[in-house]
């Protein structure tokens, strides 16, 4: 190995090693055997790009895409964060006053899991599930969701491109969207669905959440509610162990969640006072229920404190925290994940319900279904469980 090469060798495997020491991300132990053995594999195979590759290797290039793929084979919510972008995430900097309505998650490219009621995507046919493969003819398979999340956003009226996949479809879909500054939807919602049933739909997640919903169930059960939905649809946004208080309003006793970090298990149970709420109640579960929607629902569920309907869930239920590398990037890790009370984890896996909708598949620019079947069987399964 010549002493340039040894050179870069040094310049890009010093940021990998570091990660690996910090927080002991990629072994319990660093000085593992293991561990040294694949840090000289990885010195080997930049040896042999440097010296071997048919045209000069764009140093920068390679590095960035290296610690991508790292990122990229933890999970949905870690990844690598450029320099450029670290000091922005270092100062809570909002992304911009204006955006097009969506939340992403990370699946290979980057992934819809919510889309808001009136936004400009909404308008566009845009629906959970959706994959961006493209902002901005960008390619999204190395840009983390942070970053994502920052591209979307902008001035109000300035114009982004999407190159969007459905399903299994072939044809990627052009979507040119206007951002829009739009006041920040209430972060829930209620009403009577029948005369006996009230509906609460859960948004968003904050400190507030325990009384906004004990409000709620109260006002509706002035109006002849004796049971609930809660419809935990598009439910990501707030903080998970916001979700776990308000969780407190249904469970009286048990376990609610375990929280798991490296080496350490933290259960969190109920506490005397909790369950103030007795009533029936149900949830509503699909493909854009994440983050603290799902933790929500998996301490309801698991408690056997009320029964999910719907699609199964995202999976994405965990903490992230930021590693600084010496060139000024950065990764962003999972370094808390939340587990159900038996030990399962929500991230990564997702919760399946006890009643499956099978909700129809909608083709892009074809108009969303008038008919809410999964609150539909929502309703019907009140009905059954009566008759039983």
């Amino acid at each position: 190995m010549t002493s340039r090469t040894r050179l870069w060798v040094l310049l890009i495997s010093t940021p990998v090693i570091v990660f690996a020491i910090i927080g002991g991300y990629l072994g319990q132990v660093i000085a593992k055997d293991e561990t040294y053995q694949h840090l000289r594999v990885f010195e080997d195979v930049v040896s042999l790009v440097l010296n071997n590759y048919v045209e000069e290797v764009d140093i920068k290039k390679a590095m960035k895409g290296a610690m991508n793929g790292l990122a990229d084979n933890l999970d949905a919510d870690s990844g690598f964060l450029p320099a450029t972008v670290v000091p922005a995430y270092e100062a809570n900097q909002p992304a911009g006053p204006a955006d097009v309505g969506i939340e992403v998650s990370r699946q290979y490219y980057l992934r819809v899991i919510s889309v808001r009621e009136g936004s400009p995507a909404a308008k566009a046919g845009m629906r959970p599930g959706d994959f961006i493969r493209a902002i901005d003819k960008r390619s999204t398979k190395d840009i983390s969701v942070y970053e994502g999340d920052r591209l979307l956003h902008g001035q109000p009226g300035t114009k982004v491109s999407l190159l969007v996949i459905r399903g299994n479809a072939a044809d990627p879909h052009d979507v040119a969207l206007t951002r829009e500054r739009v006041a920040a939807p209430p972060e829930l919602t209620s009403k009577m669905a029948d005369p006996v049933t009230g509906y609460v739909h859960i948004l968003e997640f904050s400190r507030r959440s325990p009384v906004q919903i004990k409000q709620a169930i109260d006002a509706l059960a002035k109006t002849g509610a004796t049971r609930y939905v809660i419809d935990l649809r598009g439910a990501t946004r707030g903080d998970l162990d916001d979700a776990v208080a308000a969780a407190r309003l249904f469970v009286k006793s048990g376990t609610l969640v375990v929280r798991e970090s490296k080496g350490n298990k933290e259960t969190v149970a109920a506490q005397a006072g909790d369950g103030a709420v007795t009533a029936p109640v149900v949830l509503l579960v699909d493909q854009s229920t994440a983050r603290a929607g799902e933790v929500f629902a998996a301490a309801l569920d698991a408690n056997k404190r009320a029964e999910m309907i719907g699609e199964h869930t995202v999976g994405s239920a965990a903490r992230q925290r930021l590693v600084k590398l010496p060139d000024g990037s950065a990764m962003l890790l999972s370094y808390m994940r939340y587990l159900l009370p038996n030990g399962t984890a929500i991230h990564e896996k997702g919760l399946q319900p006890e009643v499956l909708v099978d909700e129809p598949d909608v083709e892009f620019g074809a108009p969303a279904p008038t008919t809410d079947l999964t609150l539909q069987k929502a309703l019907e399964y009140f009905t059954q469980k009566k008759a039983a």
